[in-house]
């Protein structure tokens, strides 16, 4: 066993072995790193084409979504600005209500003061107007009205005097004559 070309043709032999069975595995993966390689190319073809013009579709739906964006910013200012017209319409709308309902609630109470003046005038009374008294000089009389400016209460007036029972029972005015 000491011979070297015994050990030289033993080596070759587990060589060629080796290889031979590196060369049987070796075809099988080679064939499917070329099946693989002919795949990706597909692929990138395939995204070569249809990537480009998704891309440009994303890019415009994002300009569009930024311009709808824009519009509804727009859109939203504007409606607040109607919404603070119509409240102040409202407002408006109330106060004219109000001042509508002071005029016909003081028309009324007018209307209604007339109305019982005009029922409690007596029938008896003429149209024609008191006599004045007359003027003496520069004197006052004692009914005319003084022009003075008095601090206090108004004078009450008297109360008219009472019609005894059974008469006449109008109500007299003591401020008309």
């Amino acid at each position: 066993m000491s011979d070297p070309l015994f050990w030289l043709a033993l080596s070759l032999l587990l060589l060629a072995v080796s290889l031979t069975t590196v060369l049987l595995v070796a075809v099988p993966t080679l064939r499917e790193l070329g099946r693989a390689a002919r795949s990706a190319e597909k692929l990138f073809d395939t995204l070569d084409r249809h990537l480009p013009p998704t891309l440009e579709a994303i890019r415009l739906t994002g300009l569009e979504i930024g311009e709808l964006t824009d519009d509804m910013t727009a859109g939203v200012r504007s409606a607040s600005q109607v919404v603070k017209q119509v409240e102040e319409s409202i407002t408006v709308a109330r106060q004219q209500a109000q001042t509508l309902h002071t005029g016909t609630r003081s028309a009324w109470v007018g209307l209604r003061a007339a109305w019982q003046t005009w029922l409690n005038q007596p029938e008896n009374r003429s149209r024609r107007p008191a006599p004045r008294p007359k003027k003496l000089g520069h004197q006052r009389s004692a009914l005319a009205p003084s022009h003075q400016i008095t601090s206090g209460p108004p004078p009450t007036p008297t109360p008219p005097p009472q019609e005894p029972q059974g008469e006449s029972s109008a109500i007299v005015d003591p401020w008309l004559p």
